[in-house]
């Protein structure tokens, strides 16, 4: 994809505003949610009504690159998600909490 100046590319492929850390993706997602110009301004209070305004036009423009690059992000996110995770899960954090409080309270 041939990125505007007001866009770039971090390493690893994650296209975000210049200037922020406010990844592309996440301004597309919202606006195809329904978010309008004003809600997205709420949702990233550091972007300008321009750069919001800017990032709207490109989409317009090159929708079909930029919805595969959306998908491509989600893709990722959910291959992530269904990683093992590491750590302890709720139920042992329960357990050494109680452990914990017991300890305590002794």
């Amino acid at each position: 994809m041939n990125l505007p100046d007001f866009l770039s590319e971090w390493p690893h492929g994650q296209i975000v505003l210049a200037g922020h850390r406010i990844g592309l993706y996440h301004v597309v997602m919202y606006y195809n949610e329904g978010y309008s110009p004003e809600m997205l301004l709420e949702q990233f209070p550091t972007l300008t009504p321009e750069e919001v305004g800017r990032v709207i036009d490109y989409y317009g423009k090159n929708k079909g690159e930029i919805d595969a690059y959306v998908a491509a992000c989600r893709a990722e996110v959910g291959r992530q998600a269904a990683l093992p995770q590491s750590g302890p899960g709720r139920e042992e954090l329960q357990r050494r909490r109680e452990s914990s409080r017991a300890a305590e309270s002794a």
